[in-house]
C-alpha cells in the first residue's frame, strides 16, 4: 500500500492509449518521467505490466490481471472525492493527481480507530505523519474530515461518505496484488471470510480445511461478529465473503446472495429434559419451558416466532439471547 496512485493511474492510461508517447500528455508528464514512473511501479510490483513492442505497449499477463483492478479503484476514488469535494475545489483533476496513498491510509485509519494514537499503532505510521497527511487531504478536498472530541477523534459526516468508497478502492488494489502473488506461487493470495454463528460451527471449518489442502500457499482469515458488523465489513471491502443464514429481503442493493443449501431447524435439549424422546413437540408444550434463542431480527428468531404464531400462540419470553453455538450447548447441558 505504498504505491503511488498517480503511477497506477498512468499505467491504465498507457494501456488505453497503447504507449508512452500517447499517454504522456494525458497524465501531464514528460515521456522520460512517465517511462521512469512505470519502471518504478513494475519494480515495486515485481512484475512487468507491459510488453514493449515496436508498435506500442501491450499488457502482459500480470498487467491484464492488475489493470482492471486499478481502473475500478480509480473509479471508486473518484466517487469518494465527489462525495465531499466542495464546488470550485481541486478543479476537475483525477483523484490520483490530487491525493496520495499516505493521505488515504491516514484518514481511513483514524476514522476506524477514533484516535490518532491507536491509528498510528494500527497503521504503522507515526502520529505526526497521520496529523499531517489528514490535514493535507482536508485542504485538498476543502472539507472537514476529522474533529477532536475530548481525547478521541470523531469522523465527520463528510469523512464517513469519503471513507467507504476509499476503502473499497484499496480493497480492489489489494485484490490485484493478491492475484499477482498467485502468479509467483500457485494459489497464493488472501481471503477473508465473515462467519456467522451456525456456519462457523461446521460448514466454514470443513470448507477452509479443504481449501487450505488444495491451496497451501493461500492465506485465510476468519472473522466472527454480529451480522450488522460483518455486513459492514463486506460492504467496505474488508471481508471477501460472508457465510450464514440468508437475509430476505436483501439488506443492501450492493451485495449479492447465493443459496448454498437449505437447512431445517431442530429443537435441541439435554437428554434429561422432560420433552426429550417424545418425538414431534407441539408448540403449546414447548411454550412451557424457557428458551435459549438467537437475537431478535435474525432469520432463526423469525422462524421460531412463526412456529408459535402459526399455532395461534404468542411466542414465549426468551430466557437467554445468544448467538454462540458453544455457549448454547453449555446452557442446554445445565438445565431445562
Amino acid at each position: 500500500m505504498r504505491l503511488n496512485l498517480r503511477h497506477l493511474e498512468a499505467a491504465t492510461i498507457i494501456a488505453r492509449r497503447g504507449g508512452i508517447s500517447a499517454a504522456a500528455p494525458v497524465v501531464n508528464l514528460s515521456q522520460p518521467a512517465l517511462t521512469q514512473a512505470i519502471a518504478k511501479l513494475e519494480t515495486q510490483l515485481g512484475h512487468a505490466l507491459f510488453d514493449r513492442l515496436p508498435t506500442g505497449m501491450v499488457p502482459t499477463a500480470a498487467g491484464a490481471l492488475l489493470l482492471p483492478r486499478i481502473e475500478r479503484a480509480m473509479a471508486l476514488l473518484a466517487e469518494a472525492v465527489r462525495q465531499v469535494r466542495r464546488p470550485g475545489r481541486a478543479g476537475a483533476a483525477p483523484p490520483a493527481r490530487l491525493i496520495t496513498m499516505a493521505q488515504l491510509r491516514a484518514v481511513i485509519a483514524v476514522e476506524r480507530a477514533g484516535s490518532y494514537v491507536l491509528a498510528a499503532a494500527a497503521a504503522g505510521i507515526s502520529e505526526p505523519s497521520l496529523h499531517r497527511a489528514a490535514g493535507e487531504l482536508e485542504a485538498v478536498l476543502g472539507a472537514r474530515l476529522l474533529e477532536r472530541d475530548g481525547r478521541t477523534v470523531r469522523a465527520t459526516a463528510a469523512a464517513r461518505r469519503f471513507v467507504r468508497p476509499a476503502r473499497l478502492a484499496l480493497a480492489e488494489l489489494q485484490a490485484g496484488l493478491d492475484e499477482l502473488a498467485a502468479i509467483d506461487a500457485a494459489s497464493a493470495g488472501a481471503v477473508t471470510i465473515g462467519a456467522m454463528p451456525l456456519a462457523r460451527a461446521g460448514l466454514v471449518p470443513r470448507t477452509v480445511a479443504l481449501f487450505c489442502a488444495a491451496h497451501p500457499a493461500a492465506r485465510l482469515r476468519i472473522l466472527e461478529g454480529p451480522y450488522a458488523e460483518l455486513l459492514a465489513g463486506l460492504r467496505a471491502g474488508e471481508i471477501d465473503v460472508l457465510i450464514g443464514a440468508l437475509r430476505e429481503p436483501l439488506p443492501s442493493r450492493d451485495i449479492a446472495q447465493e443459496i448454498l443449501f437449505e437447512d431445517w431447524l431442530t429443537i435441541a435439549a439435554a437428554v434429561r429434559h422432560p420433552l426429550a424422546g417424545r418425538g414431534a413437540i407441539p408448540p403449546a408444550a414447548a411454550r412451557a419451558y424457557p428458551w435459549v434463542m438467537a437475537p431478535a431480527g435474525t432469520p432463526l428468531r423469525a422462524r421460531w416466532e412463526g412456529w408459535f404464531t402459526a399455532a395461534g400462540l404468542a411466542p414465549p419470553d426468551v430466557a437467554v439471547e445468544c448467538s454462540s453455538v458453544v455457549a448454547i450447548r453449555g446452557l442446554l447441558l445445565e438445565g431445562n
